[in-house]
């Protein structure tokens, strides 16, 4: 589970500062200031292009090779950020809170941004665990790491497996599906739902399961604001059924924990446990899939090659890691990062996968996957909760396994290069991934 997945579509109005929590009006605490210079820098580079979200490798190569550890950006719009593609200098900012921080309330640049700006979902100020800081934080993630603790990783991978066997029978008699929409995205949706305290069928259920997906990742015609206020609808009915019966899910304990969650608090966080389990696990999902069926060295037998299903989801947290950059920190006051002068207010952004693939720790070009010191999970006291990783682990695992255990021949309906990436910066996944296999009788 990723920490940068999360995305309240809601397009709060401009932010308070941060040390004002309850005005809704912006006033500003830092000085205004811009990464790129007043009047911008012609070495910024825009975050967007099909070309950049397609091979998004190149553009990091392209960065560090002109800018360094730490690169000025435009995002949407034109707005000035910094990229830090270095993997030293991410785990520098994301272990000193105290020099870059998460409530956005102290970007300097809140002035300049319109209420419909495309990343508002991302970075404007939410009373969720994603923006709270010091005691608070450790209070509202200390919640959630308990409430996770409690479950079993044995029951977990059962019930995914169940799941996986009922998503497979669908298609599995027609001898071909597109993986992303029958499968990838629909396990670890169910799973986490179920997780959660929730059905894992029924209308109700289904209706959150569709109204979250929209609400993450608006397709055409889809109405991300409203299918956001439902899910919000939603987990408030759930947390109060929990409050008047708990049981043995992650809502019940949250609701019954010591720290005494208010209800919205939970709702808040709920919503930030279901979106980082969901999207990040699904492209988990998806890369590996696509590693497994395009690469040489798990062609000669898919299923029990020579390398293992374990190396291929290591492997692709290094490569192709499903959050490739994360929307942000902010910079408490200025100081230096990576020979830059940062200013306050100034936004930082997670390079994830930059960092992932620093050539100064990877000498000669050479990427190996037999470690698990990546980035994926950010690092410092908001990377995901222990021991979110890990059920992401098992749910990633044992989707691709049961699939590949079930349609032991399954392969690409199209050639390689016809596969291409969603045009996303921030996410790494497949827009589609259709597959043909023997048609089997469930």
């Amino acid at each position: 589970m990723s920490p940068s997945s999360t995305s309240s579509s809601s397009s709060p109005s401009s932010p308070s500062s941060p040390s004002s929590s309850s005005s809704p009006s912006f006033e500003s605490q830092a000085p205004s200031g811009c990464p790129v210079g007043a009047g911008g820098d012609a070495g910024a580079v825009r975050l967007s292009g099909a070309s950049y979200q397609q091979t998004p490798t190149e553009l990091y190569r392209s960065l560090r090779r002109e800018h360094g550890a730490v690169a000025p950006v435009l995002l949407d719009g034109d707005v000035p950020a910094w990229l830090v593609l270095g993997y030293a200098e991410l785990t520098y900012v994301t272990t000193h809170d105290e020099l870059f921080a998460r409530d956005s309330r102290r970007w300097n640049q809140w002035e300049t941004i319109p209420p419909d700006w495309p990343l508002m979902p991302f970075v404007g100020y939410q009373p969720s665990v994603l923006f709270t800081e010091g005691d608070e934080h450790r209070r509202r993630a200390g919640v959630i790491t308990e409430a996770l603790e409690g479950i079993d990783q044995f029951e977990l991978a059962r019930d995914c497996r169940r799941i996986a066997d009922r998503l497979i029978a669908e298609f599995a008699g027609s001898g071909r599906t597109e993986l992303m929409s029958s499968y990838v995205h629909a396990l670890p949706m169910r799973a986490v739902v179920q997780m959660c305290g929730m059905p894992v069928s029924g209308s109700d259920t289904q209706q959150l399961v569709d109204d979250l997906r929209i609400s993450l990742d608006a397709g055409e015609g889809d109405d991300p604001v409203a299918a956001y206020g439902r899910v919000g609808d939603r987990l408030r009915q759930l947390v109060k059924d929990k409050r008047a019966a708990p049981g043995t899910d992650v809502t019940s304990r949250m609701v019954t924990h010591g720290a005494g969650l208010t209800d919205e608090e939970i709702v808040q966080d709920l919503i930030s446990v279901i979106a980082a389990a969901q999207q990040p696990t699904a492209n988990w999902i998806c890369n590996t899939l696509r590693l497994l069926l395009t690469d040489e060295r798990f062609a000669l037998n898919v299923s029990g090659g020579r390398l293992s299903v374990g190396e291929a989801l290591n492997e692709v947290l290094w490569l192709d890691t499903p959050t490739q950059n994360f929307i942000g920190r902010w910079a408490v006051r200025d100081t230096q990062l990576g020979g830059r002068h940062i200013r306050a207010g100034d936004c930082l952004v997670l390079g994830l996968a930059a960092a992932n693939t620093d050539p100064e720790i990877w000498p000669e070009s050479y990427v190996g996957a037999e470690n698990s010191a990546h980035l994926s999970f950010s690092g410092g006291e908001h990377r995901c909760p222990y021991p979110a990783p890990l059920l992401a682990d098992v749910m990633a695992r044992t989707a691709v396994e049961t699939l590949l255990e079930q349609l032991p021949d399954l392969m690409l309906a199209v050639e390689p290069t016809e596969l291409s990436w969603r045009p996303s910066i921030w996410m790494r996944g497949l827009s589609t991934l259709p597959v043909q296999f023997s048609p089997m009788a469930h």
